[in-house]
């Protein structure tokens, strides 16, 4: 979350304390818009952690694949 308040600072010119507000802001409007599921990654995300939702991610993916290949095959 640092390195996106000092970006706001650097993009912005705003106080380093208001660039904190502004992205607590917009992380909480977009936790209470987004489904639960992709909300709750939100601050994995924000702490560097891209690689344990990349991760997640092709879990999913690769169980979606499993079953609908399952149920293709199980058609033939």
């Amino acid at each position: 979350m640092d390195e996106l308040t000092n970006l706001v600072v650097q993009k912005t010119g705003l106080s380093q304390d208001d660039a904190q507000k502004a992205v607590q802001a917009v992380i909480a409007a977009l936790k209470s818009k987004l489904p639960a599921p992709i909300a709750n990654q939100i601050d994995t995300l924000l702490s560097g952690g891209v690689s344990s939702i990349e991760s997640g991610l092709e879990a999913e993916a690769g169980n979606a694949l499993k079953s609908e290949l399952g149920g293709f095959l199980g058609k033939l």
